[in-house]
């Protein structure tokens, strides 16, 4: 009798197991992926801030900014191109020289040794393939620190 109960007893608890896939319900037709494909997303944005005043008074160029629909990364490459949501990293390039960088993190874009006067910060946020998908360009003025006497 004890056989019987024990064999029943693993027989019911197996069939309670087997019915709960069962019963999961139908996915929600109206509840939106998790992962929305490249296409249905907005569009990235770049929001330079204006250079913080206390740093540019010593010569040193400090530019905060955010993104939006876009993280900045240091990933690179065409497999990383069809990520969601996206990713890339910022090109940085200042009084249109020749000379570009790879910004490659949310921390602030950091210039020193730019000569007193006016100056054009070209910043440009592009994916993993260096494709640019939008740009902002951020003007800054340089103070002459050797003709103001201080020496800080």
């Amino acid at each position: 009798m004890r056989l019987l109960l024990r064999h029943l007893s693993v027989a019911a608890a197996s069939a309670a197991f087997c019915v709960t896939p069962f019963a999961q319900t139908v996915p929600d037709a109206y509840r939106p992926p998790a992962i929305l494909p490249l296409d249905s997303e907005p569009a990235p944005r770049l929001i330079p801030y204006p250079p913080l005043a206390e740093p540019l008074a010593r010569g040193v160029v400090i530019v905060q900014f955010r993104t939006e629909h876009f993280r900045v990364m240091p990933v690179f490459g065409k497999t990383a191109v069809g990520l969601s949501p996206r990713i890339g990293h910022l090109h940085v390039t200042v009084d249109d020289t020749p000379g570009t960088w790879a910004h490659t993190s949310e921390d602030p874009v950091i210039v020193v040794g730019l000569a007193p006067g006016p100056h054009k910060l070209r910043l440009e946020l592009a994916d993993p393939s260096h494709k640019i998908l939008a740009a902002e360009i951020v003007t800054v003025t340089v103070p002459d620190l050797k003709g103001s006497g201080s020496h800080r």
